[in-house]
């Protein structure tokens, strides 16, 4: 009897590509928490803007390094767990975009989320 990584299966599919069930919950862990991580600093850099432009203020002028430093872990995060799941380039790019807008990498996530469970709890085909 063949073990579930090498029965063929459907494009996709977990066993397919390799990636064991266990390595892509570990990936969606490291994703959630740099959406969430991004999306907040990205909230704080968009007061920053309007603070300083607006009024003057510049006391969350360190919040652009900051999300700049957290969007490339979000990134890699995003190519891992893309990569492990196969999704297509033009999904990464969507995702990785995400990052960019704000409160958009919430809904980013709740998405991936959703997916990628389904996928691990979808039987192997």
């Amino acid at each position: 009897m063949s073990s579930p990584r090498t029965t063929p299966t459907s494009p996709g599919s977990l066993s397919r590509t390799g990636g064991s069930t266990n390595r892509v919950a570990a990936r969606l862990v490291g994703y959630r928490i740099a959406a969430y991580a991004t999306g907040v600093m990205l909230l704080v850099l968009t007061t920053s803007v309007v603070l300083h432009y607006g009024f003057g203020d510049r006391r969350l002028a360190w919040s652009g390094p900051v999300h700049g430093f957290l969007y490339m872990g979000y990134l890699v995060t995003t190519v891992l767990l893309g990569t492990s799941v196969r999704w297509r380039p033009g999904r990464m790019v969507l995702v990785a975009l995400a990052g960019t807008v704000p409160f958009m990498s919430f809904v980013a996530e709740r998405s991936v989320t959703g997916e990628v469970r389904r996928r691990l709890a979808a039987p192997p085909k």
